[in-house]
């Protein structure tokens, strides 16, 4: 494996409406884990629904205009994709190497992520997991 989808980041005004609507097309899709954060000072909720394989992140914002942003910013659009790796390090080194800026987070047991910023304003988040048991990979409580 090279890489393969892992996620899509959005950010929406009504959660419930979201979920309801990605159901219509994708009925097997559940809520693999979910709960509230801290963005800019204000109290939103997240979750992420799918399957095993792949899920939509799914975070809400008061804002209502459409327009990609910077992982952390929560507007509604899209906030970034995200793709499994099979080395974090050498995706960063490569991007480095090409100028551009990387921002690696919150290496776990379970996973290390970098964010890169493309030349357009996407945001790209690349993940290599330490486990093939999706049980340790979509483990929320850490």
């Amino acid at each position: 494996m090279t890489c393969q989808l892992d996620h899509v980041n959005i950010s929406v005004v009504d959660i419930d409406r979201t979920v309801a609507f990605l159901r219509i097309a994708f009925p097997e899709f559940i809520v693999r884990g979910g709960g509230q954060g801290e963005y800019q000072g204000a109290t939103t909720a997240w979750l992420h629904l799918g399957i095993d394989e792949l899920y939509v992140s799914v975070n809400t914002t008061s804002k209502t205009v459409t327009r990609q942003q910077p992982h952390g910013v929560p507007e509604t659009g899209i906030n970034h994709v995200g793709f499994i790796v099979e080395n974090v390090d050498d995706v960063q080194g490569k991007y480095e190497a090409a100028g551009f800026r990387c921002v690696p987070v919150d290496e776990l047991p379970s996973r290390k992520r970098l964010y890169v910023d493309d030349s357009d304003g996407i945001q790209w988040e690349f993940i290599q997991y330490m486990s093939d048991d999706f049980a340790v990979r979509n483990d929320y409580s850490i």
